[in-house]
């Protein structure tokens, strides 16, 4: 497995957070039964998971500031969800570039959400690349 494919379990197991209630651990641990990773992913996986999960509040506050004619409770779950993950690498996993941050968002809306929100999630990620390089 690869950083994309722990990033995209990642992203699935952060998207099944908002429909079930059974604690956060719980939940990882059956979700980790069901779609085994390899062992070498798990550390990714566990900081994409964890990071994103205790950090929302503030991913949130940094991509929403970017979002022209959108609020952020109008967005798509999925939409937030890869808007987090991307954020998250930007501001807090060093030894990812920021531009493979933005493209890894963008194939995952590709395969996920619509074209408007592919568009979207470039032009957002984009724009706070743009600052953190300034």
């Amino acid at each position: 497995m690869s950083r994309r494919e722990a990033r995209e379990a990642a992203f699935a197991f952060l998207y099944q957070l908002n429909f079930r209630n059974e604690p956060v651990s719980e939940q990882k641990e059956m979700y980790l039964q069901l779609h085994p990773l390899e062992e070498g992913d798990l550390p990714y996986f566990d900081e994409i998971t964890s990071g994103v999960f205790e950090k929302k509040d503030e991913l949130d506050n940094e991509y929403s500031k970017y979002l022209k004619d959108w609020k952020l409770s109008r967005l798509p779950k999925v939409d937030v969800i890869l808007m987090r993950i991307a954020v998250y690498e930007m501001l807090h996993v060093e030894d990812i570039p920021v531009s493979v941050s933005i493209n890894e968002a963008v194939v995952l809306a590709k395969r996920y959400s619509s074209e408007e929100s592919k568009s979207y999630i470039n032009a957002v990620l984009g724009k706070i690349g743009n600052d953190l390089e300034k």
